[in-house]
């Protein structure tokens, strides 16, 4: 099964949560930061070690934007990675709302707030 990594808002944990334990029960290995940080880690080094081992990296669209500091390191990191040949693929979904970022429009998006299960259906397909 796939390695995923989830890139979401601090705003977004519920509903990241959500999907990270729907993609979880198909048996991925999923990475989410709620989950895999404890107290007294180092968060750029958990981090880190997420990205690397992801062959996906689920980028969550939030009407509180993508842009922050943290989430556009990891989907700018993992598109470094995916434009160099590494094998990992970013899969947008709309979680919450918003858009994508400009370098990112023209990649289709699954789209959780019009249809949650027909969103989730199509983002589990494109997993490999």
């Amino acid at each position: 099964m796939a390695n995923i990594f989830i890139s979401h808002r601090i705003k977004d944990n519920d509903e990241a949560e959500t999907l990270a334990a729907h993609i979880r029960d198909k048996g991925h290995d999923v990475w989410l930061d709620i989950w895999k940080i404890d107290v007294g880690d180092s968060i750029i080094k958990k981090i880190n070690e997420g990205l690397a081992g992801a062959t996906y990296l689920v980028l969550c669209y939030s009407d509180a934007g993508v842009m922050s500091e943290w989430i556009s390191q990891e989907w700018m990191a993992t598109l470094a990675r995916q434009l160099n040949g590494e094998g990992v693929k970013i899969l947008p979904v709309r979680l919450t709302g918003g858009k994508p970022p400009a370098i990112l429009a023209d990649i289709k998006y699954a789209d959780l707030v019009y249809d949650y299960s027909n969103g989730l259906s199509q983002l589990l397909k494109a997993i490999k």
